[in-house]
């Protein structure tokens, strides 16, 4: 039976041949009825949450790839809306310390970005270095290689953040990153810098001055390129995905430990197993939250909570049993999407309560 027929019948669209081959389908198993309900129940909610999103802001939207695949993606979507289950996230790894962009200068100055704060930066020498500009910072200049200075800068949970480094290069920071990084690189040797959390690097091409992200206990070099690189502290792994050029992902402490990736590629560095496996992917999928989007394509629950978290700055805690792990397909828009959206759509399938104090949000089973 094909989901295309069953979707006709719930839409009165199915034929009487087709409706009496539908139940004759649904009583020829358990298997078959459970997968009917489990259509419909979906075919149910994304049709209550498309009234609810015309209504208000829009919390996940589908994207179908043709129409075999739509069916499926209903599926899907109602997997993404009902899949909140139990949280296993460690707040402990949640930095909580300013909710303020905050560059930690070279000389030992700390700096709070804020939306408006249009400034120069000077080094010691009252040089002009780089602008702060909304949204963004643009360094510019190279100096000696024996006065680099690291400047560290930290996004915390709930923002984004833009750099331009002073070689060109463009970095965008997500949620809960920290990247450090020379505020003016050397006229020779390599540009280095220590990223932990998620960027996406646009290097400015420069084949006499390697470009390297070190990342954990990996390190990934170009001459110049665009790729996304994800290596947060909580996650037991660093994954570079590459959108064109060619990156080298290998071990710090061994080089001979190494992969090339060519474009539509992925390089997943193990912190236990200290191996890199490379498989191909579409990079817009893993580039999508530089356009304010969160992508998930059959995503284990786990991972789709933090990204959530990061994100929304909140917390979660799920004392819900039925609400249990699975993987999920779907995406969020960031701007027009509360997490609020989400939970009461979750609500309408599977009850539970839940309540807000300040930035947590607990699950709880209904009364």
């Amino acid at each position: 039976m094909t989901s295309e027929i069953i979707y006709k019948y719930l839409t009165n669209e199915a034929s009487e041949q087709e409706i009496k081959s539908l139940f004759e389908w649904i009583d020829a198993s358990e298997e078959n009825k459970k997968q009917f309900i489990l259509i419909k129940k979906t075919w149910a909610l994304t049709a209550l949450s498309e009234n609810i999103l015309n209504d208000t802001a829009p919390a996940i939207k589908i994207k179908p790839k043709n129409k075999a695949a739509k069916y499926l993606q209903y599926a899907a979507a109602f997997l993404v809306l009902l899949g909140l289950g139990r949280i296993a996230f460690n707040f402990s790894q949640k930095t909580k310390s300013s909710k303020e962009i905050v560059l930690e200068l070279g000389n030992g100055k700390t700096e709070y970005i804020t939306k408006n704060n249009q400034t120069n930066l000077v080094n010691d020498k009252g040089e002009l270095i780089a602008r702060k500009l909304p949204g963004q910072i643009v360094y510019f200049g190279r100096t000696k290689n024996n006065e680099i200075i690291y400047n560290l800068l930290k996004v915390p949970y709930g923002k984004t953040f833009k750099l331009t480094l002073s070689d060109g290069t463009i970095v965008n920071l997500n949620s809960g990153t920290t990247l450090r990084y020379p505020e003016q690189f050397g006229v020779n040797g390599k540009r280095i810098v220590y990223l932990t959390g998620e960027a996406f690097f646009e290097v400015a091409k420069d084949k006499e001055h390697p470009f390297i992200v070190n990342a954990n206990q990996a390190a990934i070099e170009v001459l110049g390129t665009k790729f996304n690189v994800s290596a947060y502290p909580e996650n037991p792994s660093v994954n570079s995905v590459l959108v064109e050029g060619s990156i080298q992902m290998y071990e710090t402490e061994n080089t001979s430990n190494a992969v090339l990736l060519q474009p539509n590629q992925m390089a997943t560095w193990q912190n236990n197993s200290r191996k890199i496996t490379t498989k191909s992917v579409d990079p817009s999928f893993y580039s999508a939250w530089t356009k304010g989007e969160l992508t998930f394509n059959d995503t284990p629950f786990s991972t789709i909570t933090k990204i959530i978290q990061r994100t929304y700055d909140v917390e979660i805690i799920n004392k819900n049993s039925d609400l249990a792990k699975q993987n999920f397909t779907g995406t969020i828009k960031i701007s027009e999407s509360t997490v609020q959206n989400i939970l009461e759509l979750l609500k309408h399938d599977t009850p539970f309560e839940y309540s807000i104090q300040q930035n947590t949000i607990t699950i709880t089973n209904l009364p």
